[in-house]
C-alpha cells in the first residue's frame, strides 16, 4: 500500500500565542505527535515573505550587501535581501524595492529561480529569489536599522566566499547556489 505523503501525521489539540511584534508570531501548539505521544510543538511565524536578488551584469559579476547581524552577534556578507509583506505588494516589487535600497541597482530583467523554506522544522516562513539582469546605477537608500556595506564581486568568488564560509546566510547560499546551476545550464 503506498504511504499518502500528504496526509498531516501530527494532531493538534491547542494553539496560542506566546508572543507577538509587527514581525513575528510565536505560537505554541499542544499536539499529539506521530507516534501517538502528548506534546508541544512552537512555530515563528513571519509576517513577511523573505526576497532576495542575485544581481548579474554581463561580465558576471554581482552584489553582496555587509551586515552586522544581531541574532548570531557577527557580521555577515548576504545576498541583497528583504521583506514583501502578506498580502500588500507582489514578491516581484519588493525585490525590485529591496534591490534599489540595498545597493542602488534597478534591472531590466528579472527572472524568480526559488522558492525556499528557511528553517522548516521551526518557521513558517517563505522565500523567493530573483535574478536581476540588465543592470543600472541609482541611488541606495537603506532602511534606518541598516548599516551596510556593499561589494561588488566576479560572481564566482560569490561561490568561493560560500564554499569557504565566509557567506553562512542559508538564504544566500542556496541563492547562490542556484543561480550557479542555471548559469552552468543557460539558463541565465
Amino acid at each position: 500500500m503506498k504511504k499518502d505523503l500528504n496526509k498531516n501525521p501530527w494532531k493538534t489539540l491547542e494553539s496560542k500565542t506566546v508572543y507577538n511584534n509587527p514581525w513575528i508570531e510565536v505560537i505554541e501548539n499542544k499536539v499529539i505527535n506521530p507516534s501517538g505521544g502528548d506534546g508541544i510543538y512552537g512555530v515563528v511565524s513571519f509576517k513577511n515573505i523573505a526576497v532576495g536578488i542575485v544581481p548579474l551584469d554581463n561580465d558576471y559579476n554581482t552584489w553582496l550587501v555587509g551586515q552586522y547581524r544581531y541574532t548570531l552577534n557577527e557580521y555577515s556578507w548576504e545576498i541583497p535581501e528583504g521583506g514583501c509583506l502578506i498580502g500588500s505588494e507582489s514578491t516581484l516589487i519588493a525585490a525590485q524595492r529591496e534591490l534599489l535600497e540595498e545597493t542602488g541597482l534597478q534591472a531590466e530583467k528579472w527572472t524568480e529561480i526559488l522558492k525556499m523554506h528557511t528553517s522548516n522544522s521551526v518557521t513558517d516562513e517563505v522565500a523567493y529569489t530573483f535574478v536581476a539582469q540588465g543592470l543600472r546605477k541609482g541611488d541606495a537608500a537603506p532602511e534606518e536599522t541598516e548599516e551596510l556595506e556593499v561589494m561588488k564581486l566576479p560572481f564566482s568568488k560569490a561561490i568561493d566566499m560560500c564554499i569557504n564560509n565566509e557567506i553562512t546566510d542559508a538564504f544566500s547560499i542556496g541563492s547562490l547556489f542556484k543561480a550557479k546551476m542555471m548559469i552552468e545550464k543557460k539558463m541565465l
